[in-house]
């Protein structure tokens, strides 16, 4: 009976919270991915793209909401048993309250691992896939992001402007510019175009104009009366190099052991390391976001038993309704401050050793809080 009892609970818990998780998180997705309509819009990048870059961060933002709905989900179904009798039912059967604690605070570490392997496995990696997917991505709705009387230089080497833009797509005193390699450039100025799609391959139809060619010291130009100016292989303008919250778990651990001249065998730091910001001045954010996938997760179990402090009193108590606000308030202030102590990371790992020992110190002192507080209750009845 007890083993049906804890199941019963547990499973509650559980599928209160991955509701709550998934509609959460589904709510910020939207939000944000009404935001990245720019990437379409503005940009000019093709359906596809837009859908699987907003896709690829929806890990991200799993991994930012869980501590709150995990949080919020275990006092819920908790304060909920208690408000319709059913915890004395768990007192009746022989559960006594330490035994439940426990049985959850095993379910934490549960939780806490998988969140660890979430945050350093495939939140990076699905970081790693959006930052790829822009940065190999090419122009496909040239029409959407040319705004009249406004230079664009979204795609990378090259400039456009256009001076007017009629009602059936007629473009009004155009200049390009496309720069290439060794220092070399083409400007392109005409007095007015279209955009031309011809099977697969798109083009701009230019009427009345003149090309200039530059090369070191060289430069040469010729007029037209109609020439076709070629939009393939052009690519978006973005960042290519990879953040740290896009880089591998292996790579920044890799990079950490190198710079502190650690010696482990299975971290190969002998062999080079290929990350442009493995150097020491870029340490302390390495760091960070090490913490943030390692550290952080550990606060889990804190939060589920801020949640178990529920059970100390019951519904009976004069003072239930404060002691309750009172958890909320303070399961909100540890997910707070669990974020807050990304500030006070360090460039050096001694420095960062009490930020590390913070939650394991803080969950000894609330597990021992709850045990005495336990046997005082016991006492008393």
């Amino acid at each position: 009976m007890k083993k049906i009892l804890f199941r019963k609970i547990l499973n509650d818990c559980l599928i209160f919270f991955f509701i709550s998780l998934i509609c959460s998180s589904l709510i910020v997705w939207v939000f944000q991915a009404v935001n990245f309509l720019d990437i379409m819009i503005e940009d000019g990048r093709d359906y596809a793209i837009y859908i699987n870059y907003t896709l690829l961060n929806f890990p991200k933002i799993i991994s930012k909401i869980l501590p709150f709905a995990l949080f919020f989900s275990f006092s819920y179904v908790i304060t909920k048993y208690e408000l319709n009798n059913e915890m004395i039912i768990f007192w009746n059967f022989g559960i006594n309250k330490v035994q439940l604690i426990n049985f959850f605070l095993k379910i934490s570490l549960l939780l806490m691992i998988f969140q660890i392997i979430f945050t350093s496995l495939l939140v990076p990696r699905s970081q790693e896939l959006s930052r790829s997917l822009m940065k190999n991505s090419n122009i496909d709705f040239f029409e959407s992001f040319i705004k009249p009387k406004k230079f664009n230089d979204s795609i990378r080497d090259f400039t456009i402007f256009v001076g007017n833009k009629t009602d059936d797509g007629l473009l009004e005193n155009i200049y390009l510019k496309k720069d290439m390699k060794d220092d070399s450039f083409q400007i392109t100025i005409s007095k007015n175009g279209k955009f031309v799609q011809k099977g697969s391959v798109k083009f701009l139809e230019l009427y009345n104009g003149q090309t200039i060619s530059g090369s070191k010291n060289n430069i040469s130009n010729f007029n037209f009366s109609k020439s076709d100016f070629s939009l393939s292989n052009l690519k978006a303008d973005v960042v290519t190099l990879n953040k740290l919250q896009e880089t591998s778990t292996s790579l920044l651990t890799r990079c950490v052991a190198q710079l502190n001249n650690f010696k482990f065998k299975f971290l190969n730091t002998s062999e080079k390391i290929d990350m442009h910001n493995c150097e020491i001045s870029g340490l302390g954010n390495i760091y960070k976001e090490l913490y943030k996938r390692f550290i952080i997760p550990f606060y889990i179990p804190i939060l589920i038993l801020i949640s178990l402090l529920l059970i100390l009193y019951s519904k009976e108590n004069i003072n239930y309704f404060k002691y309750r606000t009172l958890i909320f308030f303070g399961g909100f202030i540890t997910i707070v401050f669990s974020e807050t102590t990304l500030k006070f990371m360090q460039d050096t790992l001694i420095g960062n050793i009490q930020l590390i020992l913070i939650p394991i110190i803080g969950f000894s002192i609330l597990y021992i809080y709850t045990l005495s507080k336990l046997k005082k209750t016991q006492i008393t009845t």
